[in-house]
């Protein structure tokens, strides 16, 4: 299988002067704002080397050149698991990216050598997540449409965006604002308590978390580039917390979860209308709230906010004889794991959460 895919990639460079080539382990990657804005930040070095510190995964990177310009880009997690077995994914723990290109050339080469590298490994799979429009995916590759992402597209002063929610969405807005929480958005001084309440809200809905620490990585890593946002309930108990990041003009919503006691009181609408409104104050142009299941309650609590529903491009390439993956909660076969999860106590969820989620990159 590896030959074949040697001389596909030889036969795809003879047709023009762009080139594919490996970077180093410790080579920094030189790669232009235009390509690692469109593979948003999961393709930085910055990312990677939390990744790769934090769990201990290999991190692939190469890029596609043309006349020593690169026109294209991918980066690549060798993930090793006892549960969830091995594969090569981009945007590891992030919704999609770590792929782009300025090309149809760029993006074969790129998706060959991501093959080749695969057959290499001998993992089961390679996920490639992008936010790829309605583009199908080439030969070779299967398009798995699970996920959307949701772009709300601000303005300057907040108020114009009410009009266009729904009068009940509006109306659960404005109730927010009277129930008495308080959020504070900061970064490694609000470390302990964005964890604790991401720990626990993830707790509830039965899904793993990894550990503060790794929030911590996170955060010196990326600077003022991620903000955590913790929300109080009015007797100064945590209500949620989220995680966002900023790159250029876009804010992204890396983790968001409020505690079950509180979803009822509009702490959700709470959290969010104030980021919102923090993102429209500060020129940012869009509020990209992050990936949810199709068909989930996450998705429809999305809608509300009349955002741009976009379709994310997971593109798979698999292994002979292995199923397509679906690591994800609407699997049945988790549904034991997920209500088991919700009954075991903090301290051994705590501990197991960051193993279990390292093979959920």
């Amino acid at each position: 299988m590896s030959e074949l895919l040697a001389e596909d990639l030889q036969e795809a460079a003879m047709q023009d002067d762009t080139r594919l080539r490996r970077l180093a382990p410790d080579e920094p990657a030189n790669w232009p704002a235009a390509l690692t804005g469109a593979a948003t930040f999961t393709v930085l070095d910055t990312w990677s080397q939390v990744i790769h510190l934090k769990y201990r995964f290999p991190i692939h990177r190469m890029e596609a050149e043309n006349v020593h310009q690169v026109t294209g880009i991918l980066a690549l997690t060798h993930v090793q698991h006892p549960v969830f077995g091995k594969y090569l994914t981009t945007s590891p723990f992030g919704s999609y990216g770590g792929f782009a290109f300025t090309s149809t050339k760029a993006r074969d080469l790129l998706l060959a050598e991501a093959k080749l590298l695969a057959a290499e490994l001998d993992v089961d799979y390679v996920n490639i997540r992008w936010l790829g429009t309605d583009e199908p995916a080439p030969d070779g590759w299967i398009q798995h449409p699970v996920y959307a992402t949701y772009r709300v597209d601000l303005n300057p002063d907040p108020e114009t965006l009410l009009p266009g929610y729904s009068s009940d969405h509006r109306n659960h807005v404005r109730k927010s604002q009277k129930k008495g929480f308080t959020l504070k958005v900061g970064h490694l001084e609000l470390l302990d308590d964005a964890y604790e309440a991401l720990a626990i809200s993830m707790h509830e809905l039965g899904s793993p978390y990894h550990a503060k620490e790794y929030l911590g990585e996170l955060a010196h890593a990326l600077g003022e580039t991620l903000e955590f946002a913790v929300l109080y309930a009015p007797d100064g108990k945590l209500a949620g917390a989220g995680v966002f990041i900023l790159q250029g003009k876009i804010a992204t919503n890396l983790h968001a979860n409020i505690l079950r006691k509180y979803r009822s009181e509009y702490a959700g609408e709470f959290l969010y209308w104030k980021m919102i409104e923090r993102y429209c104050e500060k020129g940012y142009q869009i509020f990209d709230l992050g990936r949810s299941l199709l068909g989930s309650g996450n998705e429809t609590f999305k809608l509300k906010w009349k955002p741009r529903k976009e379709m994310l491009s997971y593109w798979y390439a698999l292994k002979a004889g292995i199923e397509m993956p679906a690591l994800n909660q609407k699997n049945p076969k988790f549904a034991l794991a997920i209500a088991t999860w919700k009954r075991m106590p903090a301290f051994l969820v705590r501990p197991l959460g960051p193993i279990l989620i390292r093979g959920l990159a």
